[in-house]
């Protein structure tokens, strides 16, 4: 068990000096070009390289579709790496992570776009989000604004599905389940949630006895004529919850729901708490 914690110790620091060659090399070469043509490609490299440090299983189902907003469950910073092994994906991450040491200017350098709490900038991320998708970039973001433990589902705030009403948005959504090797049920040391720290939440998983990542694409949804973005997350969140078979933290919505005022469909979301990345 030490042998197997220092060994990860040792490849989780020896990635993380990686990245940051890999890194001044980037922004040494977008001196002369905005962004280097190689970077999507060595982002993806280098977050398959974390998983594989961490000795994280990662079983998918179904398949990611290119070009898609995905809306997924959060349970942990470790749902980045892994869901950005998968392909070319940009994500959405609160203005905290932009500050952490090291992993903040790697996370802008990968092209995460930040969004600050409270300071009611929905509107220009929303049109951001909307460049990256035009030019067929895939793009993440977790619409419960938090994590959880992996065994509840929060509401989705729905304030981001302005993107998806336009018609040549699709969303897909993707379930995010994480067992344990030995027992199959649900890990309860990947959650990165209430005051829990990455240093303390990283050195959880170097010593884990053995982590898999359940990865499940569902099939893509586009927005019916005349649905509201509130109809739409549920809808979105309902496929989640169906697949994860866990419980809600907020009811599901009914018919009647689907009417919602203007001034609702408009509130500020609450999306952006503490723990959320």
């Amino acid at each position: 068990m030490i042998t197997r914690t220092l060994w990860r110790s040792w490849r989780v620091g020896e990635h993380l000096a990686t990245g940051t060659l890999v890194g001044l090399y980037a922004v040494f070469q977008g001196r002369a070009r905005r962004q280097p043509g190689w970077l999507p490609r060595a982002v993806r490299w280098w977050h398959g390289r974390l998983v594989r440090a961490l000795e994280v299983e990662v079983r998918i189902e179904g398949r990611l579709e290119a070009g898609c907003l995905l809306v997924g469950n959060h349970v942990s910073w470790l749902d980045i790496p892994i869901l950005g092994a998968q392909g070319e994906i940009g994500f959405l991450a609160k203005s905290d992570v932009r500050r952490w040491p090291l992993i903040g200017w790697l996370a802008g350098l990968a092209g995460t776009r930040f969004i600050e709490r409270g300071a009611h900038q929905a509107e220009s991320v929303i049109h951001r989000l909307l460049a990256d998708l035009a030019s067929e970039r895939t793009v993440m973001i977790f619409p419960e604004g938090t994590t959880t433990d992996g065994r509840t589902l929060g509401r989705f705030h729905p304030r981001l599905f302005a993107i998806a009403q336009h018609p040549e948005v699709r969303v897909q959504p993707v379930a995010i389940r994480y067992r344990r090797r030995d027992t199959l049920a649900l890990d309860q040391s990947v959650p990165y949630i209430g005051d829990d720290s990455l240093i303390a939440n990283l050195s959880r998983l170097v010593r884990h006895p053995g982590l898999i990542a359940c990865i499940h694409f569902l099939p893509s949804m586009q927005a019916l004529e005349g649905e509201s973005r509130r109809a739409l997350a549920e809808r979105a969140r309902a496929a989640i919850l169906e697949t994860l078979d866990v419980s809600e933290t907020a009811p599901v919505m009914t018919t009647r729901d689907v009417a919602v005022s203007v001034r609702d469909e408009d509130a500020s979301p609450c999306w952006l708490e503490p723990g959320a990345v």
